[in-house]
């Protein structure tokens, strides 16, 4: 996922040549029945799994049993669904930097999360913890993580430039795996942004947790949507954003509050 690269290393006085490792990054086109349908920059490796998590949390699929191949080769991806009129309606272009988005989002018509998924503030640090520790992002600065977590514990964690390439991976894994996303929660390195929430409602995953911030716009969405959003974990705090009922340990008092402003 990274290669060396020659530059001139900086110090104060000091300037050496010496070799740094840089995140690789690549364009995958998709074609889905024979009609382009997405051209993603991207970290190449799990890119049979990000091809289904983006079908899927695009519409394109609603289960995996719909695809009848996938075939990658080099940069491109050719996919065959059973319905092979059924292609997206837009071509899109996925930045490393961003991922897809919309240009409209009508929230009413968004899926609502159905779990009764709930779990405890010590177990979201300590997952936090764990599933950020990333020697590729350490080495390199340049990478985004995404992991999916069950009431056992890590189930799976992906790194890619892009976090929403990274989360698409990780539901195309869930997907392959017949992981029930309804038990699941989603930790991530970078911001929740709308695009993250909109995934993890067409998933089905209950809660989605960052070190970071999130958005007002993910944060109405989640509120309206039934999903909990936790950010700025770090050592003993967080902040709870919405639904805070799934959290076993904060008090009831303070959950009711917290939904009585989401109303």
């Amino acid at each position: 996922m990274y290669r060396e690269v020659d530059c001139i290393k900086v110090d104060g006085d000091s300037f050496e040549l010496e070799k740094h490792p840089v995140i690789e990054e690549m364009p995958l086109a998709v074609t889905v029945n024979g009609r382009h349908a997405l051209t993603a920059m991207i970290s190449n490796d799990m890119l049979r799994e990000f091809v289904i998590g983006f079908l899927y949390t695009e519409g394109i699929i609603k289960d995996i049993d719909e695809l009848e191949s996938i075939k990658i080769e080099g940069s491109n991806a050719c996919v065959l669904t059973e319905n092979p009129f059924k292609i997206l309606v837009s071509k899109k272009t996925v930045l490393s930097g961003c991922g897809g988005s919309m240009s409209y989002l009508d929230i009413a018509k968004l899926p609502e999360i159905n779990s009764g998924f709930t779990v405890n503030s010590e177990t979201i640090r300590n997952s936090v913890k764990e599933a950020l520790d990333s020697q590729l992002h350490v080495l390199t600065g340049g990478i985004h993580v995404v992991a999916l977590y069950n009431s056992k514990g890590k189930v799976c964690v992906v790194e890619d430039i892009g976090r929403h390439n990274a989360l698409d991976k990780l539901i195309g894994y869930a997907l392959e795996k017949d992981i029930d996303l309804s038990d699941t929660y989603v930790i991530c390195s970078g911001r929740i942004s709308s695009e993250m929430v909109r995934k993890c409602l067409t998933a089905n995953i209950p809660v989605v947790v960052s070190r970071g911030a999130t958005t007002t716009l993910a944060t109405d969405i989640a509120k309206s949507r039934g999903l909990t959003i936790v950010g700025f974990v770090r050592s003993k705090k967080m902040n709870v954003y919405s639904w805070g009922n799934r959290i076993t340990d904060i008090p009831d008092s303070v959950s009711e509050a917290l939904q009585v402003n989401e109303e």
